[in-house]
C-alpha cells in the first residue's frame, strides 16, 4: 500500500507545482464525455488504460468478474452493471463498446473447468447464473478458446439491452470484441466475417 500512497504524493506534489496540470484536471469538474465503454475482467492483470492508452476522462469502464454482462431483463431494477451500460449509452452516448475478455481468466477458467467453488458461494451463483453451461471444457492455462466464446456471448448479450440496441440501430454506437494475452500483451478482435479472433 505504501508504494499506491506515494505515488498519490507524487501526483499531488506534480499538480501543485505546474498551473497546466491543474488546469488540465480542473476542466473534469465540468462532467465526461468518453469515447467508449470498455468492459472487462476485474483482474489485476488487466489495466484498460494500459491497453489502450487512454487518458483520464476517455474510458468508461465497468469491470466485473469474468467481464460478464448480465442477460437484460424487463424487470431488472438495482443492477449496477445495467445501469452503468444504460448511462453510457443514453447519457454519455459513447460510440463505442467494448468487451474485453483475456487469457489465463479465473472465472471463465473455473467454469470451463466445472470447479468447485462452494467456499466462495458469491462467485459460485455468480458464474452460475451470468456464465454460459454451454462454454467448451478447457483445461489448458489461457483457457483462450472459452473465454473468446465467453466474450461473443457477452457480445450477444449486449444487443439485448433497449439503450444498446436502439443506438446500433441508429447507426450511432459500435460493438468490439477483444481478447487480451495477459503473458505477451497482444490484442486480438473479433472478426464478424471469419467469427475470429484476429491480431488489430
Amino acid at each position: 500500500m505504501e508504494t499506491f500512497i506515494q505515488q498519490a504524493r507524487s501526483l499531488n506534489a506534480r499538480i501543485a507545482d505546474r498551473p497546466e496540470e491543474r488546469e488540465s484536471f480542473g476542466r473534469f469538474a465540468a462532467g465526461q464525455s468518453p469515447l467508449a465503454l470498455f468492459i472487462t475482467c476485474s483482474d489485476s492483470r488487466v489495466v484498460p488504460s494500459f491497453i489502450t492508452g487512454a487518458r483520464p476522462g476517455e474510458l468508461f469502464e465497468l469491470r466485473t468478474a469474468g467481464n460478464a454482462v448480465p442477460a437484460y431483463r424487463e424487470d431488472m431494477t438495482a443492477c449496477a452493471e445495467a445501469a452503468t451500460i444504460e448511462y453510457a449509452m443514453r447519457v454519455l452516448k459513447v460510440a463505442d463498446i467494448v468487451v474485453c475478455g483475456h487469457s489465463h481468466c479465473g472465472a471463465v477458467g473455473a467454469r470451463a473447468r466445472a470447479e468447485d467453488l462452494n467456499d466462495a458461494p458469491c462467485v459460485r451463483d455468480w458464474l452460475a447464473e451470468q456464465f454460459s453451461a454451454d462454454l467448451p471444457l478447457d483445461d489448458t492455462p489461457a483457457v483462450a478458446g472459452a473465454v473468446q466464446r465467453h466474450v461473443r456471448e457477452q457480445l450477444d448479450r449486449l444487443r439485448a439491452y433497449p439503450s444498446v440496441r436502439e443506438r446500433m440501430d441508429a447507426g450511432e454506437v459500435t460493438l468490439h470484441g477483444w481478447f487480451y494475452e495477459v503473458h505477451t500483451g497482444l490484442v486480438m478482435a473479433h472478426d464478424q466475417e471469419t467469427d475470429a479472433f484476429l491480431p488489430l
